[in-house]
């Protein structure tokens, strides 16, 4: 199901609100670079999910904290395409793009990943619900990871980020009873091209560390 504005109004407010979505990520990225964790935590609801036990900005800042000094010694993180889609006019789901570099101890470490998230306007603020991130690799700088489980962090076993395996289209492109010869269907509507293509991610969660 899909929100589509009928107004002026609600067309204009649905404009505002992409280009205070856009801004949030962007802040995202420059509180998380610069080490502010109260800005960061603050750019989620006081009741953000952090884990099965724990909620709140409070926890989130500890583990934050906890991740950031335990692998990172500096980061940067730029971020490209960005799709949002209205849920109704106070939420709404996006992807976003993102290609980072890590400072890890002696070693520097490459990403490329994308963010799933979930967007909320609470008291007139665009907040995150939630961030799921999709890695596709991570690897020293001069070690493409080809092959399986591309994340490749310095002393640790190799893993899988979710990053294709998410959505459905890629199991069936490789699938060997995929048809390339079949009927299109119509473009999907207004604020309905992830919800399309993604799976429900409730229950989806992704190793972060």
């Amino acid at each position: 199901m899909t929100w589509t504005p009928d107004t002026t109004e609600a067309r204009l407010d649905r404009l505002e609100s992409l280009d205070a979505i856009r801004q949030l990520v962007a802040k995202y990225c420059l509180a998380l670079d610069m080490r502010d964790l109260d800005a960061l935590c603050g750019l989620f609801p006081e009741d953000v999910r952090v884990s099965r036990d724990a909620s709140g900005r409070r926890a989130l800042k500890v583990w934050f904290d906890e991740t950031l000094r335990e692998q990172f010694t500096g980061t940067a993180h730029v971020t490209g395409n960005h799709i949002i889609e209205f849920d109704d006019p106070d939420r709404a789901r996006g992807l976003v793009y993102s290609r980072n570099e890590h400072e890890t101890g002696d070693e520097w470490v490459i990403m490329t990943m994308i963010y799933w998230d979930r967007y909320e306007r609470i008291d007139g603020a665009w907040l995150f619900r939630r961030r799921l991130p999709l890695y596709w690799y991570a690897t020293d700088l001069n070690a493409p990871p080809i092959g399986d489980r591309k994340m490749r962090w310095p002393d640790r076993e190799a893993y899988d980020g979710g990053y294709a395996h998410f959505f459905p289209s890629w199991e069936r492109f490789w699938s060997d009873d995929y048809v390339r010869d079949s009927e299109v269907p119509a473009p999907a509507p207004l604020d309905g091209f992830l919800a399309r293509m993604a799976p429900d991610d409730e229950q989806i969660s992704v190793r972060v560390r």
